[in-house]
């Protein structure tokens, strides 16, 4: 069973800064295309940042120069460092593993941007 466990959410201000972690199941993550999404009220859930187990990474448009999505294999972990945060970034954000096709996600933690 793959778990994927999120944590860092919270309340900050505009222009400030979080860093969201979501740690794997070992033997899952090595292998495993990793990616944060977002959901806000109302809207479906777009594709925040995605590293693949090579380190490759690619962003959303909305993001670039803002946010940066890292992978620490020795332990299990992927995470985004979110800076300069705007309101628009408000949304649950949804850790997402993919290996061989198949999807698993994490329960999402909420991220609030105050203006």
């Amino acid at each position: 069973q793959v778990q994927l466990v999120e944590s860092g959410g919270g309340l900050v201000q505009a222009g400030g800064s979080l860093r969201l972690s979501c740690a794997a199941s070992g033997s899952f993550f090595r292998t495993a295309s990793m990616a944060w999404y977002r959901q806000a009220p109302g809207k479906q859930r777009d594709l925040v940042a995605r590293v693949i187990s090579d380190g490759s990474t690619n962003y959303a448009d909305s993001v670039k120069g803002r946010f940066t999505i890292s992978r620490d294999n020795a332990k299990n972990t992927v995470y985004l460092q979110m800076n300069s945060l705007k309101p628009d970034d408000t949304a649950v954000y949804y850790c997402n593993g993919n290996r061989w096709g198949i999807d698993f996600w994490g329960q999402g933690t909420q991220v609030t941007v105050s203006s």
